[in-house]
């Protein structure tokens, strides 16, 4: 199973069923005949596993949808702000394509982050942008510097441009090796990928590292899907350095803070050389109707978000004070949406499944650098509250 992590997809025993693929028992022999026609590096590729959806969730587990407590995908449990509702049901024209260049969403942006709109490019959620940028850069044999764990696309994306990824793995404390960094870089990769806060980590990248990495002769990707979260308790962006540094992007979302993650909506701050080339590869229509203009409203109703944000982070704190009384959980310190916990006593799994089993969902994860570990959400207080009562009576 491919590792991945973050909403859009990790390593998880839960998992979407792959599309029903019986018909091929009956056709392989015609599907030798194409085989080699295929790239290899597809051919050989894993799928990419994401998340279950809520109803599907719930027929697994044999309990009504409402009685789900979803804390496995750092979505917003606030919903979207109520402008943005009221935008999506009065839309009048879905029956005609949207505007390919997203410009009154692109000139709200360039308002919002005090960046010029040549360099705004709008996607369908930053997942998008990240496969654009791999796609610019990265031909076959290519490398590409993934320091895990971190979000799983980059190394993902990566394999379907048939690149190399270089993995750097963060140190015990999931900080960055800077000098593993540097050295990769020396063995001619092209793009270091950089999610702050980190995912599922939750730490910052300080920025005086990244301007350290900015002087290597390569892309440096912030990922920047929970820097509200961040901001909110005074840690700066650094999307006001796009331009300053020709090798510096930053990604950003509308999913986590402004509670739109199923309309997938996402932007990124360019410098304009490589703005323009992401121009000429897109889809024309890439950010559906829906979605610019629940962004829009999002951004117009900002204040009321914010507010969200500031909840958010406050009970994000009440949870991790609380996780750290329950003696075999060891969270760590978080600037996101969410709360990394480190199983010190038993097995994760088997707590993910008896939350499961409750209609509580976290995250749960396999990998080598993350062994024994959940990832928890954020959630309203009634849920995190659900959630501790829960762990609590595992004891």
């Amino acid at each position: 199973m491919v590792v991945g992590f973050g909403g859009r997809a990790t390593e998880t025993e839960t998992s979407v069923p792959f599309p029903n693929l019986a018909f091929i028992s009956t056709t392989r022999k015609y599907m030798a005949e194409i085989a080699h026609l295929m790239r290899p590096e597809i051919a050989d590729l894993e799928a990419y596993t994401p998340i279950v959806p809520l109803d599907v969730l719930a027929a697994r587990l044999g309990l009504p949808i409402e009685q789900l407590i979803k804390l496995d995908a750092n979505e917003n449990p606030y919903g979207p702000a109520p402008q943005a509702l009221a935008a999506l049901a009065g839309e009048p024209h879905y029956a005609i394509y949207p505007d390919p260049e997203s410009g009154q969403l692109r000139q709200r942006l360039a308002e919002y982050t005090g960046q010029p709109t040549a360099r705004v490019v709008c996607g369908a959620g930053a997942d998008e942008l990240i496969d654009l940028l791999l796609r610019i850069f990265i031909a076959p044999g290519d490398m590409v510097i993934d320091c895990p764990p971190t979000f799983g696309m980059y190394a993902f994306d990566t394999g379907v441009c048939g690149g190399r990824v270089l993995t750097v793995p963060r140190r015990a404390d999931f900080s960055l090796d800077l000098a593993g960094i540097e050295a990769a870089a020396e063995r001619g990769a092209k793009l270091l990928f950089l999610t702050s806060p980190n995912n599922p980590t939750g730490n910052l990248t300080p920025l005086d590292e990244i301007e350290r990495l900015l002087k290597l002769p390569l892309l440096v990707v912030v990922d920047e899907a929970y820097i509200e979260f961040a901001a909110h308790a005074g840690a700066p962006s650094v999307g006001a350095w796009v331009g300053r540094y020709a090798n510096l992007a930053v990604l950003r979302t509308f999913s986590k803070w402004a509670g739109l993650a199923g309309l997938r909506v996402g932007y990124g701050l360019l410098p304009e050389l490589v703005a323009e080339q992401v121009w000429k590869i897109k889809q024309p229509y890439n950010v559906n109707l829906a979605a610019q203009a629940a962004a829009i409203a999002s951004l117009d109703n900002r204040a009321y978000l914010i507010q969200n944000v500031a909840r958010i982070v406050a009970e994000r704190e009440r949870l991790f004070a609380a996780l750290q009384t329950i003696d075999y959980l060891h969270p760590y310190p978080s600037q996101a949406n969410f709360v990394l916990c480190r199983v010190l006593r038993g097995e994760a799994a088997t707590i993910k499944n008896e939350l499961a089993r409750q209609g509580i969902l976290v995250r749960y994860y396999r990998t080598s650098l993350l062994h024994d570990c959940l990832r928890i959400s954020v959630g309203r207080p009634e849920q995190n509250a659900a959630l501790l009562c829960a762990l609590q009576e595992m004891v």
